[in-house]
Parts: C-alpha cells; sequence; structure tokens
C-alpha cells in the first residue's frame, strides 16, 4: 500500500510538473523523488505520468488520482490536527451537569468560558439533580458538574463557583406583592408556600427551612417541588409563594413577581466538582479559564 509520504511528493511533482522544482520544494533531491513515484505508480497499478518528450503532464489516471491524494492528505491533517488538540485540551469532548435553576447562574459562566477560550471542544449538557450528577462523575460518564453542597466523595475534587442570595417569589396578586417593597420574612408567617422537595432538593429544603427556623416563622407548605422552575411554575399557577435563589428571577412566568428579603443573609452555593485524577485536557483548561474566585450573581427583581 502506498504511503502518506509518496502521496505528498505525487501532489508536489502533479501540482509543479517538473520533477526539479517538485524536488526542491520537497528539499530533496531529483532521484529518490522519481523512485518514490514509480514505486507509487507500481502500487497503484496506472501511470500517473506522461513524461515523453521532456515534459511532465499528468495521465487520465492521474488526474483522478490526484483528486483523492489531495483528500486523503486533507483528511490525515484534521486527523493530526484533532488529536493535537485533544492533547492540549483545545479539542474533545467535555460532558457537563447541571441542576435546573444553574442555567440562569453557573452554567451560562462555564459555556461562555468554554465558547471563547476552547472553541473547538464538543460540550454535551445532561441536566441532573444534585444526587445523580455524582454518581454519573463517579461512573466517569460526566467530567463536571454544577451541584448543590455537601458533596464529601473522596473520588471527587469540589470548588466553590456561585454565591447568591435568596429571593421571594409570590403570585402577581398576593397582597405582600401589591406594594413593591421589600418583604419581612416574618410577613410569611401562615402564609401557603410551595417547598423544595425534603428529599430530592435536600439543599434548598435544609437551606429554607433553616432560615424560616431562625425567623420563627411556620408557613402552610401546600406542595414539595424538586426543581425550582417547578416551583415557580405553581407559585404562577397561585399554589403559593416560593423562597427561591436570586437567579430564578431570570425565568420569567406571567404571573409571578419577585421581592427582596432584606433580613435573610443565607446564601445559596453552587459548586463544581469533578473526578480526582481527570485525563481529560479539556476539563484542566476550562477548569484554569473558570479561576480560583466565586462568581456573584445580580439582583434582578
Amino acid at each position: 500500500m502506498f504511503t502518506f509520504v509518496q502521496l505528498t511528493h505525487f501532489v508536489a511533482v502533479a501540482e509543479e510538473l517538473h520533477f526539479g522544482r517538485a524536488a526542491e520544494r520537497l528539499r530533496m533531491t531529483q532521484p529518490p523523488l522519481s523512485r518514490q513515484i514509480q514505486l507509487l505508480e507500481k502500487e497503484v497499478g496506472a501511470e500517473l505520468f506522461d513524461r515523453s518528450n521532456r515534459t511532465v503532464r499528468l495521465t487520465r489516471a492521474g488526474r483522478a488520482f490526484l483528486v483523492d491524494a489531495r483528500r486523503l492528505l486533507q483528511q490525515a491533517e484534521r486527523a493530526a490536527l484533532a488529536v493535537r488538540r485533544v492533547s492540549e485540551g483545545t479539542g474533545g469532548v467535555l460532558r457537563v451537569g447541571f441542576t435546573g435553576a444553574s442555567v440562569h447562574s453557573g452554567l451560562p459562566l462555564v459555556l461562555d468560558a468554554a465558547r471563547e477560550r476552547l472553541p473547538d471542544v464538543d460540550v454535551e449538557l445532561r441536566e441532573l439533580v444534585t444526587m445523580d450528577q455524582v454518581e454519573a462523575l463517579s461512573e466517569g460518564s460526566l467530567d463536571l458538574g454544577l451541584v448543590r453542597p455537601p458533596i464529601a466523595r473522596p473520588d471527587l475534587a469540589l470548588r466553590p463557583f456561585v454565591r447568591e442570595g435568596l429571593v421571594l417569589a409570590l403570585p402577581a396578586g398576593h397582597p405582600l406583592a401589591e406594594s413593591g417593597e421589600p418583604v419581612p420574612l416574618r410577613a410569611l408567617h401562615g402564609v401557603e408556600m410551595v417547598m423544595h422537595a425534603p428529599v430530592e432538593a435536600r439543599y434548598f429544603h435544609q437551606l429554607v427551612t433553616s432560615v424560616l427556623h431562625d425567623a420563627a416563622v411556620v408557613p402552610l407548605v401546600t406542595q414539595y417541588m424538586t426543581q425550582v422552575h417547578s416551583l415557580l411554575a405553581l407559585v404562577n399557577l397561585g399554589w403559593g409563594v416560593a423562597l427561591v435563589p436570586e437567579s430564578a428571577t431570570g425565568m420569567r412566568f406571567d404571573n409571578v413577581v419577585y421581592r427582596e428579603l432584606p433580613e435573610v443573609a443565607a446564601r445559596v452555593e453552587l459548586d463544581l466538582v469533578w473526578r480526582q485524577g481527570s485525563e481529560n485536557p479539556a476539563l484542566a483548561r476550562l477548569l484554569a479559564e473558570l479561576g480560583d474566585d466565586t462568581f456573584p450573581v445580580s439582583i434582578h427583581t
């Protein structure tokens, strides 16, 4: 079978139509170049050049072969480039897991960094709750997760990423929404509330429950939901109010308004987590681009 070196030599002669100039272009002498072309013609079983009358012209077979030779060399160059990019972390695939609420906070930061700094990396996204992301990371089916703490797994590494406050989501016609002013936490005592599920949304459930408990506030819980957007959908239908991360204000519902909770100092945390010893160079590059600092999230009420 012919080699890529022989293809390179053939294309040079085909483009120069002169063995001497092709040899100079390839930085070699003419006799070994002629020998390589002869070996290539033997391999393909056809004469590729007409060498009569001291001129060099492509035969009909040579013209047809030139198209395929150029295509094969281009494919080989692209394959070599792709391998280098994967090795350097500028190419390949990066599988990223995220919680539903992180679509409006941490995920855009990750995707912007990947798009700007790693344009040749294919990013595959999977929406999963924190527990499912942790399992997928341990199994190796995810490279990076955006999760809620705490994560206590020796096989996983973690970095705090986004910290943001809580806001109150209310149906537009709710009495607490009428003034447009921040709502004191004590005003939620006895108020119908949609709550985060205690198991599937444990982090949010514990955070909100702690905030209410410290203020001696006992709401009337109407439903438990796993995802923030599900809570807001029920708020939109008038099933009660909800405490949600401030980035959730980016989720627009016709019948939902947001109010600040000035007394609440608790912060919602979103962490980056990945498997210890990951061999994906793109992950290392992305983590370096994201840096070690946490990113504040603006309130849009």
